[in-house]
Parts: C-alpha cells; structure tokens; sequence
C-alpha cells in the first residue's frame, strides 16, 4: 500500500474512532466529488482553539489557501499539516528557538518576523520577498509566485543572522513532467537560468533537474533564500546566512525513494549533488523537528500530532 493510500484509510479510520477531526464525519466533496475522507467543514481540518487565529492571520495578511479562498476540506493538504504543526507555537519565543538550536546550535536568539501586516511573531506561514527577486513579477502569499510553507529567523552568536525557509511535505509523490517543455517551460527558463547560473548554491550544470519535482520547488527556494543574502540592505529581513529546511514524514518511500529519471537517483541524493554547500540543506521528519519542544506545556499539541499524523495504526 502507497503512503497516500495509507493515510486516507488512516483517515477514515480516526473519523469513526476518534474525535480528532471535531466529530465530523466525513464525505465531503472534493472537486465536485463525494469521498468519505473529506471532511464535511473546513475548520474541523485545523488544529483545535487555534482554527479562528489561523483563518484570521491568512485573511489580515492577505495569504492564498490552497485550493480555493479557505481552507480545504481534504486532510492530506501539506499546508493543513504545517499549520496543524507549527501554528500554535508561532508566538513562543523559546519554543521557537529551541526548534532553530536543534538545526543550528550556533542560534542564540530567535527574531521576531515583522513583515507580516497582522501578528507578527517568530514563524511566518506562506513567506516572500519584499521585493520580487527572481523575475516572478508577483509576490501573493501563497500563489502565483515562490513562497515559502513556513520561515524562522534566527540570530547566531557571531551577531548575524540565518534564516531557515522550510518546505512542508506530507503525502506528496511526483511525475517526471518536464517544466522546462512548451511555452511556460521557455517562460520558466527565462526567470529563472540566469540566477542558476550565477548562483553561489545550486551546480550551473544541473539545468536538467532543476525542471522536474521537487526539485523544481527546492531550486526556486534556494534562490529565493540566496536573494534575501544577496539583497539584505534593501530587505525587511536582514540576512546573512540560511539553511533549507525540508520537513518530509519517513514513510513516504513514493517521494523519497523514488529513482527519478532526471538523476538516476532518489530525492535526497538527487538534491545534495545539486548543491555547493550540501550543508545548508536539511532533511527533517515532523517528529524530530517538534522534539525539542517542552512536553509538559505542549502535550495537547504533541497528542493531536500524535494521534492525526505520526503513530501507526492497526487499520485491520
């Protein structure tokens, strides 16, 4: 069994097992079509007392949701699962940052994100530039251009500072579609081949990847990220340094352990041969990214994750 099957048979088992989807019962419509996985109201898809905060920082902040103008009834969503994640600590300095230490131990201090218009505080979901910097021609929070899933920054203890973009992963697999063919793959080459080229990061002569997923996605990351560095004067965010943060759950072998035509490889390996600094790359579960957290005050939290999306379930 795929994964992705896995977790909708994981879903319809907790919808009549427990109550962690706020007692909603499934078969919803998704695409015009009922399924018994999807939910029947958005908000039961979100993370307990957290689900008006959440609805009210997309809308002050002027952020896409995935799929439509609120949040999707489908369960496997990666930005339900981020949110779900890491929404409810987003104001704890210290939580914050014991997350970042665990990444980088050389992170003394947490930074508060203050480009968001409404409720700045130490994660920021669905992050851009101020100023669009890879020739994208638009900057809408969640669509249209490169954003990032989530974004912390950090400050070390030789005073500068490292942000840490992170790309959220849930049950995603990937075709072997060719983003550089037709006229949107000439457009695609346009923005972005000089800036590949020119870049301190990504390998020049690994153009032959950067167009097929996820690789597509990172190369765009890491640029972006780049680009804070390059223009740290004319940014909000005063940056010198980032490691990319790529948050994929273990079991997904569909993603990970995929043999992609474009490499010969699988994911991982695939990415770090495309990169100067393999170290600014790293790989990390939910599980182990969150471990850091105090489990006294965050139990509730860990439980729920626990519960929707970390333990193995008997679903015989």
């Amino acid at each position: 069994m795929s994964y992705r099957k896995s977790q909708y048979c994981r879903v319809e088992h907790l919808l009549q097992n427990s109550d962690v989807f706020g007692g909603d019962q499934g078969g919803g419509e998704y695409r015009k079509k009922s399924y018994p996985f999807i939910l029947q109201k958005y908000n039961n898809n979100l993370y307990g007392d957290f689900r008006e905060a959440m609805l009210q920082y997309f809308s002050e902040n002027g952020i896409a949701w995935w799929g439509g103008t609120q949040p999707t009834t489908h369960p496997l969503s990666s930005q339900v699962s981020c949110l779900n994640h890491l929404f409810s600590i987003r104001e704890d300095k210290n939580a914050v940052l014991s997350i970042m230490k665990s990444i980088d131990p050389k992170v003394v201090d947490a930074l508060k994100i203050e480009t968001d218009r409404f409720s700045p505080a130490y994660i920021q979901f669905e992050a851009v530039s101020d100023t669009d910097h890879l020739n994208e021609r638009a900057s809408t929070r969640g669509s249209n251009c490169t954003s990032l899933d989530a974004l912390m920054y950090g400050k070390r203890e030789s005073d500068s500072t490292v942000l840490f973009p992170i790309e959220w992963k849930y049950t995603e697999v990937y075709g072997n579609d060719d983003k550089a063919k037709g006229n949107q793959g000439a457009t695609r080459k346009q923005r972005y081949t000089s800036l590949i080229n020119e870049s301190q990061q990504l390998l020049a002569d690994n153009h032959s990847i950067y167009y097929f997923e996820p690789f597509y996605q990172l190369m765009r990351q890491t640029l972006w990220a780049e680009q804070m560095v390059f223009n740290r004067d004319t940014e909000t965010l005063k940056v010198d340094d980032f490691l990319h943060i790529h948050v994929v759950p273990q079991e997904n072998e569909d993603l990970l352990n995929k043999v992609y035509p474009c490499s010969g490889m699988a994911m991982e390996t695939t990415w770090r041969s495309c990169l100067r600094d393999q170290g600014k790359y790293r790989i990390i579960t939910p599980q182990k990214l969150l471990e850091p957290l105090d489990r006294d005050e965050y139990g509730e939290l860990l439980e729920y994750l626990r519960v929707r999306y970390w333990n193995p379930l008997s679903l015989t």
